[in-house]
């Protein structure tokens, strides 16, 4: 996932501009940075009013997600997967959207499709929560790449998370917010770290 492309689409559309949504997004990604998801979820929806085509505001459905709102979080996911088909992470966040307002069992039933994402591990991943392979296979399709092995780290973390199983979620979530992985993760970097600051509370 990559705020770059909801910047590109922002660019493109004057009127959305003139409505500054760049700065509604700023400050709705500040709020959720901080730990105030409520707010950050509502900076969201205001953006998701201003742009054409709210489908491009993946960041918008993670906040969702943390500020609880399940339904919404699981439906701008289902958006999200128009305009992105291939990208493992939409189906992931839509799992664990589904997963709290449900249960990981009705996760798995409605796991989103998804078409050829060639980053390593996604294929692993993807299996993961479709209950065809495992964290350990996650973990060795990733090896010592920086940006695999973090990425392998948070959705092995949430997975767990998903799954009610609290410590392996910690030891994983810690090891993908370390400082090393910050220009490897990008965005993600960020949300595991303030999932980390959740889960420490």
């Amino acid at each position: 996932m990559t705020s770059l492309l909801l910047l590109v689409v922002l660019a493109a559309q004057p009127q959305a501009i003139a409505r500054n949504p760049q700065s509604v997004l700023a400050a709705a990604v500040a709020d959720f940075r901080s730990g105030r998801f409520t707010e950050s979820a509502e900076k969201f929806d205001v953006l998701a009013k201003i742009v054409p085509d709210d489908a491009h505001l993946w960041q918008r459905g993670i906040a969702l997600y943390y500020a609880g709102r399940y339904k919404d979080c699981q439906a701008q996911f289902e958006a999200h997967r128009r305009v992105n088909p291939n990208d493992v992470e939409n189906a992931a966040w839509h799992f664990l959207c589904v997963a709290r307002g449900q249960s990981p069992g009705a996760a798995t039933q409605a796991m989103l499709p998804v078409g050829p994402d060639p980053r390593v591990p996604m294929k692993e991943i993807y299996g993961m929560f479709k209950g065809t392979a495992d964290p350990a296979d996650v973990l060795r399709a990733a090896g010592r790449d920086p940006a695999a092995e973090f990425y392998a780290r948070l959705y092995i973390g949430l997975f767990y998370e998903a799954l009610g199983m609290r410590e392996r979620a910690f030891e994983n979530i810690n090891v993908a917010a370390e400082d090393r992985f910050a220009s490897a993760g990008g965005y993600m970097h960020m949300v595991a770290k303030v999932h980390l600051g959740v889960l420490s509370r």
